[in-house]
Order: structure tokens, then sequence, then C-alpha cells
């Protein structure tokens, strides 16, 4: 089961809730860099899993893994506890990076142990679990190109099959995105703002488009100054990106990982090329989007 990491387009964040959480609207794309998710049966009633790749090492493989609660969440759901598996994942979207890596995983966990217990379970009841799981695991559930509201568990697909070109530089390092969210609330505190969680609609339109550099000047990400401000390198990551010649750099959620979008292939290669020297970058790699995720079929597009 591949399931894809995301990028940000947008990320406009409001202000805190009673919750914790904070109103969102984000504009979310899938690319071409998955986690691999494996569920093989087992008789003992057990759910297991083994890891290994892009720091593996790091994470636990007991029930705080956000795959191995999607597994026994799904497990609850139909009322079956005998139901076993031995989930396995190889991984490779950056560790704490802010491509939703670890919501990659609860996903592939819900539809490769629905598939393997034979549960029929409907792509929205799908959705639904895995936002009881995570804010973006509905959307690794989906992929493909959507707005997300609330705490962006709440899905509008997207048109935009047109594939756009990135690349992807990642930290040597990972954030926390809570530690990240807080020094966001410092900043508009400190600042005097007022957090705006509004609707991108002049980004939805270009990314209906295709065009790459209708879509750059309007990448957005309300995070991005805090994630800086907590790891100050990702400012030169960016100048890099830019002086190197992406239309467009910015972090990824809520960082440390930046991307930059490109023109076309051939753009994205001499991007990459430039980036893959540049100081504080620890690993640099070409994806495309959209891609779909494993239940992309789950809800319409919608016209935003």
């Amino acid at each position: 089961m591949r399931v894809p990491a995301k990028i940000n387009l947008a990320l406009c964040v409001g202000s805190r809730r009673v919750d914790g959480f904070h109103d969102l609207s984000t504009v979310f794309h899938a690319v071409s860099l998955w986690d691999d998710v494996v569920a093989v049966g087992r008789r003992d009633g057990r759910i297991t899993l083994t890891m290994s790749g892009e720091g593996s090492e790091l994470l636990p493989c007991d029930e705080t893994n956000l795959a191995v609660r999607a597994a026994l969440l799904l497990r609850e759901q139909a009322g079956e506890p005998g139901l076993g598996a031995d989930l396995r994942i190889e991984k490779r979207v950056p560790l704490a990076g802010g491509m939703a890596g670890g919501s990659a995983d609860a996903a592939g966990a819900l539809v490769a142990c629905a598939r393997l217990w034979g549960l029929d379970v409907p792509p929205g009841e799908l959705l639904a679990l895995g936002a009881q799981l995570g804010s973006d695991v509905p959307f690794s559930l989906l992929g493909g190109n959507a707005l997300g509201r609330g705490r962006g568990e709440r899905l509008h697909p997207l048109a935009g099959a047109v594939p756009l070109h990135w690349v992807v530089a990642a930290a040597p390092d990972g954030l926390s995105t809570p530690a990240v969210y807080r020094r966001f609330d410092e900043l508009t505190a400190h600042d005097g703002l007022v957090p705006d969680s509004g609707v991108p609609t002049d980004l939805i339109a270009a990314l209906e488009s295709g065009d790459p550099r209708e879509v750059a000047p309007l990448l957005r990400n309300d995070l991005q100054a805090a994630a800086v401000d907590l790891h100050p390198g990702l400012a030169a990551t960016l100048d890099a990106g830019l002086a190197v010649g992406a239309l467009a750099g910015i972090v990824s959620g809520s960082g440390p990982t930046c991307v930059f979008l490109c023109a076309d292939e051939r753009h994205a290669g001499a991007v990459a090329g430039g980036l893959s020297s540049a100081r504080g970058v620890r690993a640099v790699q070409r994806v495309t989007g959209p891609v779909p995720g494993p239940c992309a079929a789950a809800l319409p597009v919608a016209r935003v």
C-alpha cells in the first residue's frame, strides 16, 4: 500500500480555538514521495509493527505509533477483537518534516488492514476514522488536491490534474508541530496580527489552470515565520533554492522540509542539482503532484 506525502500549497491559519486547535484553510497537494505499508495476517489477535527506512530507528513501534493506533481503531469499529496483523512500513517521507509521514502511515494501515480483514468499509467511513486519528490522515487517504477546513480534516477535493514539478529539500533534523503552532501564537500576539483562515481562492483557480508560473506567487504558509524562527537555517535554504532558479520556495506545513516549485522536469533537475550541495540540506528529491491516495474516489471534486 503506497501512501503519498503532502505539501500545503497554502496554509492559512486562524486563531487558536478553545479545544487547542487552530481553524485552517489549507490547500493540500499529494506528491510522489511515498511510504509503503503492508499488513500480513496473524491468528493470535496481536497487532505488531516493524519499520525500516527514513528515520524509522527514531520511531516507536508500540501502541503510541499512529499506524498501530489506526489498526486498533479499525478493529474496534469492526467489533472483531480477534483480528490481528503484522504491519510493515518502509519509510521515505522525512520524519517530523511537515509532509505528513505519520499520517500517511496511519492511512496506509487503515486501508491495508481493511483489505486484509475483508472489511467492507466505504471510503467515507475510512475518512471519518482517519479524522479521529489526526488532522492530516483524511487527506493522506484521499490524495490529489483538496481544500481542508476546520483542523484540515474537512475535505473538498479540487480540480487540477496537470503535474507540477517540485524539489524537496530535507533538513538535518525535525520540528515539533505543536511547538511551531505555539511560536505562531506568540509571534502573532507580539506583532498585533489577526490570524486569517480565509479560503485562498486565487491559488485554487491557479491550481486548476495547471500553470506553475500562476501558482508560484500564490503559495502561502502562515506557519513559515514561526518555523524559521525556531529553525533559522531554513531561511538560508529558501534563499538557496531561489538563487538556483526555483519559481518559488516555501516551508512545507510546520516544517522543516522546504519545497521548491519548478517550471518543468528539466528545470527541477537543475534546481535539485543546485541545492544538492547547499548548507543545511540533508537530502534533495524531485517529486511531482498531484498523485492519488489509496482511496482517491472517496469524494467528488469541489468547485470553490
